[in-house]
């Protein structure tokens, strides 16, 4: 098991060496960089002339290296990451990258495992329930259910949501995770420091993003565990094990659900970075402080290094996802064997 966990580790680093030099030259590919975007607002906020805006830009590009070729941007940028865990410089935020990510990454990491416990816990217990009551009221509704979790976007069901909560009853904070007793927006150490008003207060701020991102999760979990499952319980060896006496929940619990549980396990390799889309996706509709509105935000104005690092985050969780999903089959299938041993 650890030869294959280093084996595996080692096989991510070229992978990871690919991305970035992929998604760095993708985001460089758009005309314009933060230069352009310091000339836009001198003219039109500060109303500079054309000339000092201008000026203003060159300057800017030639202090923070914008003007050099994109394979030196890039060496430098891999450079400080691998000796000095220095991801560079946010033109908008004025601090190191790093700064941004440790702010940012904690409470959407947070935000995304929650909504991943929560749809796979109620996704497979509601895929059992609708396999063992196949064609029943209860089957149907589940089906549905799942359907609409699987078809609506996630976008326009926070819209919505954020409509009625804002217009139709009148709720105010949104968009923090806090109150504004506790502070607003906590500093990422400020997570390990719950008493239960705070954590009572952030659960009451961040539900709505939580119940739409785990609403494609669960319903993806839903449907794959209810056709599994009908798969499973028409195998050879659950009519022998109902042959021997054994009751119908033995039945289903002990032989049916672990060998239908396989498909859902290998998705473990994609569902995090899965549900770290659906967080940000909804978490820029409401406007939490999390990496979903950093990217867009840093996209928009040409802030590379934000860009590059945290799309190089998303990335890494893709591969550390996979990994965890391997060995969670190993652990669930004694049968599975690392290379082929038998």
């Amino acid at each position: 098991m650890l030869k294959f966990l280093a084996v595996r580790i080692l096989q991510s680093i070229p992978v990871l060496v690919v991305m970035s030099i992929v998604t760095f030259l993708i985001i460089q590919a758009p005309p314009g960089d933060y230069g352009d975007f310091i000339r836009a607002q001198m003219i039109t906020q500060g109303k500079a002339t054309i000339e000092a805006a201008d000026a203003a830009a060159r300057a800017y590009r030639e202090t923070h290296g914008l003007n050099d070729p994109l394979p030196l941007q890039y060496l430098r940028w891999i450079w400080g990451i691998v000796t000095q865990l220095d991801f560079g410089q946010s033109f908008a935020y004025n601090k190191p990258v790093l700064d941004v990510v440790l702010q940012r990454l904690p409470p959407t990491l947070a935000i995304a495992l929650t909504c991943h416990i929560l749809a796979s816990l109620l996704g497979i217990s509601f895929g059992i329930l609708a396999a063992t009551r196949q064609y029943s009221w209860v089957d149907t509704v589940l089906s549905y259910f799942s359907f609409l979790g699987m078809t609506v976007p996630r976008f326009l069901l926070a819209l919505i949501l954020l409509y009625i909560l804002a217009y139709k009853l009148n709720v105010q904070e949104i968009g923090s995770f806090y109150s504004t007793k506790f502070g607003g927006q906590p500093y990422w150490l400020g997570w390990f420091n719950f008493n239960w008003a705070k954590l009572w207060n952030l659960i009451q701020h961040v539900w709505p993003v939580i119940a739409v991102a785990t609403i494609g999760g669960l319903a993806y979990n839903m449907r794959v565990m209810r056709a599994n499952l009908l798969d499973t319980l028409n195998a050879q060896y659950v009519e022998t094990a109902r042959a021997k006496g054994l009751s119908e929940g033995a039945v289903v619990l002990k032989h049916a659900v672990p060998n239908a549980l396989h498909p859902l396990v290998a998705y473990q390799g994609v569902v995090l970075p899965y549900m770290l889309t659906g967080e940000i996706e909804v978490a820029i509709v409401f406007g939490l402080a999390t990496i979903g509105p950093a990217i867009v935000g840093s996209m928009s104005i040409g802030d590379v290094y934000v860009t590059a690092t945290l799309m190089l985050i998303l990335g890494a969780t893709l591969i550390v996802g996979n990994i965890i999903a391997d060995l969670l089959l190993v652990a669930l299938d004694p049968r599975i064997r690392v290379g082929g041993d038998k």
